[in-house]
């Protein structure tokens, strides 16, 4: 017993000796009390401790660094949003102290086919086109049993349509006059003032005179000659008609494409600015829209078929007119001034004239904003047909004024409606649309003038003062489908009026011609006194 005993205690040194970490601790489980196991155990605690506390110190800092960090950016985050929302307020004030955005104030042009086209593919509402071409028939046809039976053989009469038509060699080589002068001393204006501008040490002095020059030839050239030729050679309505629209369209063409034009040069004084190009004015001179701009959007091809369908629908709506002239108005009006004057009988010429005055106001409107405008535009593939809007739904006057004809509203409202009011400081806006309608109706009584050759301002009253009052009366705020049927119901009593009282005054000039020309005999309607 002894012997083993003494060979385990001699095993338990060994292993001190070779393993005195596992003997530090065995010591120390076993109670033993060696003092080189406790030295190791304590070094080993204190560099445990040490590594522990440099530990901690570093991670401190890291994530004192990373919260830090994390502070900062959400302060500069935080700054930044209130930064852009402060500037987007201050942008919204300014965008609504000068009428909205860059793009607002702007016309965008865009692929958008014409109304009517579109409703076209809609068999109910094709349903009232071909209703108006059975009317067409029915002239047709009650026309030519009217001819066999009286003369025994078909005979068209088509004199009124040659008449109103009449000279259109005059009418030729004055628009080529037009169009030339138009096409030629504008754009060369513009090039002249802005290859000057920039170098010139009185700028104000140049740009003065050389719109002074303009102005003159303006004033000579697109505005006295039209009227000269269709009052020297005695133009019939029509061809006067159509000088006097075109010499408005040149006038209207040409501020456009200056006032466009002329701003940008005069802002980068000192800066060479891009011209535009010869052919883009040249092709807004033919382009169906009256604001200018470098590039439209365009259709890929020309459909061909569209034009010639146009134009003969354009043909057809001339041979309507034609027929509802010489049925419904020629044979009621012609010997009306050698009839007593009586409130009975013209009251029942206005209703009379009320459905052949419907009839030239839908046949305009389809020929002209339609057919004319959609034919030239597919020649020229110019994409944006939107030449009018659904007018005929219209609950307020407001509403049918915007829509009935987009191309001389956007005009309108661009160039005189928006530039007075940035002129007025955004202020009186109704005594700006009162201008802008009292611009509107003078136009139109112009044109009416000019062409008949007589004064008699029945559309300028009907415009400008009870088209004024329905406008704020029948408002926007009318939404019922009342206020459409009443729209209607003013546009056929109106359309009576105007056709009427331009009938019997046609009339009246031609039976009553005036003796001795003066001022007042001028301007006073001879119907009101002429009773053969």
């Amino acid at each position: 017993m002894a012997l083993v005993e003494e060979k385990e205690e001699d095993s338990l040194r060994q292993r001190k000796n070779h393993h005195p970490k596992e003997a530090a601790c065995n010591g120390k489980a076993g109670g033993l009390s060696d003092g080189n196991g406790i030295n190791i155990l304590t070094e080993w605690k204190k560099h445990m401790e040490g590594v522990k506390a440099e530990l901690v110190e570093e991670m401190s800092c890291h994530l004192k660094d990373l919260l830090d960090k994390a502070v900062a950016e959400t302060m500069h985050s935080y700054k930044s949003k209130q930064a852009s929302t402060l500037s987007s307020k201050k942008d919204h004030v300014n965008n609504k102290r000068h009428q909205g955005s860059i793009s607002e104030k702007q016309k965008v042009f865009m692929h958008r086919a014409s109304l009517l086209d579109d409703l076209m593919e809609v068999e109910h509402f094709r349903t009232i086109y071909h209703m108006f071409v059975a009317v067409l028939c029915v002239f047709v046809i009650s026309t030519t049993a009217v001819d066999i039976i009286d003369q025994g053989r078909l005979f068209l009469d088509l004199d009124l349509l040659f008449y109103t038509f009449g000279q259109l060699s005059t009418v030729v080589w004055t628009w080529l006059c037009l169009f030339m002068y138009t096409l030629l001393v504008p754009y060369r204006a513009l090039h002249v003032l802005g290859s000057l501008y920039p170098e010139s040490s009185h700028p104000l002095l140049l740009s003065a005179f050389i719109g002074g020059l303009l102005l003159v030839c303006q004033i000579f050239v697109l505005g006295v000659l039209p009227i000269y030729v269709v009052t020297q050679y005695k133009l019939p309505p029509a061809s006067s008609l159509i000088v006097i629209l075109e010499q408005v369209r040149f006038l209207m063409k040409s501020y456009s494409f200056l006032r466009e034009c002329v701003p940008l040069l005069l802002r980068n004084e000192r800066k060479a600015v891009q011209l535009p190009k010869f052919s883009s004015y040249l092709y807004f001179l033919f382009c169906p829209t009256l604001i200018y701009r470098e590039s439209y959007p365009r259709t890929p091809c020309i459909r061909w078929n569209f034009v010639a369908k146009n134009f003969a629908q354009f043909l057809g709506c001339l041979f309507f007119l034609n027929y509802v002239f010489f049925t419904l108005c020629i044979p009621v009006f012609t010997n009306m001034s050698k009839q007593p004057f009586s409130t009975k009988m013209l009251v029942l010429s206005i209703f009379h004239a009320t459905l052949p005055g419907t009839f030239v106001l839908l046949l305009s409107f389809f020929a002209l904003l339609h057919c004319w405008l959609n034919a030239f535009a597919e020649m020229l593939r110019f994409a944006d047909r939107m030449f009018y809007e659904d007018w005929w739904n219209s609950t307020s006057f407001s509403n049918y004024y915007r829509t009935w004809n987009v191309v001389v509203h956007d005009w309108l409202y661009y160039y005189v409606y928006r530039d007075l009011l940035s002129l007025c400081n955004q202020r009186y806006r109704a005594g700006i649309m009162l201008t802008v309608f009292l611009l509107s109706a003078s136009v139109h009584e112009y044109v009416i003038t000019v062409s008949f050759r007589y004064f008699y301002p029945v559309m300028f009253c009907l415009f400008a003062i009870f088209g004024v009052l329905f406008n704020f009366m029948i408002n926007d705020k009318r939404k019922s489908p009342i206020w459409n049927v009443m729209v209607w119901t003013f546009l056929f009593i109106g359309q009576g009026i105007q056709l009427c009282l331009y009938c019997q005054e046609w009339y009246a000039q031609i039976h009553c011609p005036l003796t001795e020309k003066t001022f007042w005999g001028l301007v006073t309607p001879r119907s009101w006194s002429c009773h053969l």
